[in-house]
């Protein structure tokens, strides 16, 4: 695909776009998380709790591993046949999640889903870059970044609430109408994209190799130390040497390969090079969020499934204008670096705070005053990176590159959400064991872990609980410090005004 364009897109046909790739990141952002508060009405139907982490675990490793494949694919062959195949796989795992008949079943078809997801998250960040220059492109991510933000949050909440009423089966079946939607408004919208390149070379032992050395490390980070599968253990051992042998091998294979699927040459240049470490150590920082503040007001607090979900309202809030108003400042100055470098310090400084005073997120105007700062700081991150890195790289790597930085942000989450309960069951489990509890059966179970105990007892574990998150929060703080550290080394370049290099953009694009 050569570095040239199609006509510019007007400001009606990229709303059109926009809006069917944002429903399309929508179903995937919220699939990661709706399932959580399903997982116990789940194994009482299935029976099988010792599998029940792989529910979420199948989706979080198959979307983790397919992202940079979907990247170079859409390279290779055109953003919409790409997506649609991404959006069609994803309604297919859906319609068989709902239809499952065991826990073996749900976490095969949750594996089909995540394949569909990894395709929907990278591809909604590549399109908006194909059709909206580097300019005006910040504020489009930056409302990517607040479907993003709200998707996260309200995964949960829909979740508890349709398994509270019709029932868990409809966490799936409500993604067919969202689909469908999606479907119908990129059918057209993306026809004047490129259709791919005339004689496509697809690279499939580099994607193997990849899917099998991510898929081996992320089941280490995220499922090591559990029951069966100690530090220490054969299957924990192996599976690490494994990922290390496959993740070698790949990477002397894509340095020889005419097509690679994650393009090593990209990693020389200095914007992309620096913006993929800041994305992955900052997705940690967001995942401390996202997933351990609704544990923390359920297990400390006592808050309900949904109560929690409500009570993290303000952080959507304050991601939502971070994400949005930063892309704006973006298209009005042309400057991006500043506003990590104010994000980070700020999220970082709020994340001090719940260390030293855990109870602050659930007491009223304090969880105003601490979580939309919170998110206003983590929302001035994402959506900059993407469009520093597509910004700096040439039309025909864009889908790897963007693909790149969604990988980077999903092996972050799921990595940090590893690290984060690590710690958090290092700071707990010597206490808990007097209770019959570990810090790991806490944080897989929630608030059902605690019942049965006697009131003495209760409370002595949530003081230990409120110590646990107080750590947690600390290294989440320390985190942030060395996001803001390697960010002071992103190299700024001028944002171009038009989406492709060479093809300037019309004066009606910006309107």
């Amino acid at each position: 695909m050569p570095d040239t364009a199609p006509p510019a897109f007007t400001h009606r046909e990229i709303l059109r776009i926009f809006s069917g790739v944002a429903l399309a990141m929508l179903m995937a952002a919220m699939d990661q998380t709706i399932v959580a508060t399903a997982l116990p009405t789940m194994a009482g139907q299935f029976g099988g709790l010792d599998l029940l982490p792989w529910v979420v675990t199948a989706y979080l490793l198959a979307s983790t591993a397919t992202t940079p494949i979907y990247g170079k694919l859409s390279d290779l062959y055109g953003r919409k046949r790409v997506l649609q195949t991404a959006i069609l796989l994803f309604l297919a795992g859906s319609v068989l999640c709902a239809a499952a008949q065991s826990m073996t079943q749900m976490i095969i078809f949750r594996g089909l889903q995540g394949l569909g997801g990894g395709g929907l998250m990278s591809l909604a960040f590549t399109i908006i870059g194909d059709v909206v220059a580097p300019r005006e492109r910040g504020r489009y991510q930056g409302l990517i970044g607040g479907v993003f933000a709200l998707a996260s949050v309200a995964g949960p909440l829909i979740g508890g609430v349709f398994t509270e009423t019709i029932g868990w089966h409809w966490i799936f079946l409500i993604n067919l109408p969202l689909g469908a939607a999606a479907l119908a408004m990129t059918h057209r919208a993306l026809d004047r994209l490129p259709a791919g390149r005339t004689r496509p070379t697809i690279d499939i032992a580099g994607a193997a190799l990849l899917a099998g050395a991510v898929t081996s490390l992320l089941v280490v980070a995220t499922r090591g130390g559990s029951p069966g599968m100690g530090w220490t253990s054969p299957l924990c051992l192996g599976l690490a040497a494994l990922g290390g042998v496959l993740l070698a091998v790949f990477l002397w294979h894509e340095r020889r390969t005419e097509e690679p699927i994650l393009p090593l040459h990209l990693f020389r240049l200095p914007v992309v090079a620096v913006a993929n470490p800041v994305v992955a150590v900052s997705a940690m920082v967001l995942f401390a969020g996202i997933v351990f503040l609704p544990l923390h007001l359920q297990l400390v607090r006592g808050a309900s499934a949904t109560a929690s979900g409500l009570l993290l309202l303000p952080l959507v809030l304050g991601m939502t204008l971070g994400a949005v108003g930063g892309g704006r400042l973006i298209a009005r100055t042309g400057r991006y670096k500043v506003f990590p470098l104010v994000g980070l310090p700020l999220a970082g400084a709020m994340y001090l705070l719940l260390a030293l005073m855990p109870g602050i997120a659930a007491d009223g105007l304090w969880s105003i005053l601490t979580l939309v700062p919170l998110g206003m700081g983590l929302g001035l991150v994402m959506p900059v990176m993407t469009v520093a890195v597509q910004n700096a790289v040439a039309q025909r790597d864009l889908g790897a590159a963007t693909a790149s930085v969604g990988f980077f942000r999903s092996l972050g989450g799921s990595v940090g959400v590893a690290v984060f309960g690590a710690v958090f069951h290092a700071a707990v489990s010597d206490r808990l064991e007097g209770a019959g509890l570990s810090g790991r059966a806490v944080l897989e179970h929630g608030a059902a872990a605690l019942n049965g105990l006697p009131e003495a007892a209760r409370a002595g574990v949530v003081a230990t609980l409120e110590q646990g998150f107080s750590a947690l929060f600390l290294l989440a703080a320390a985190l942030a410090v060395v996001s803001f550290a390697l960010t002071l080394f992103l190299k700024e370049l001028p944002l171009r005004s038009a989406a492709r290099p060479g093809v300037e953009a019309p004066r009606t694009e910006a309107a």
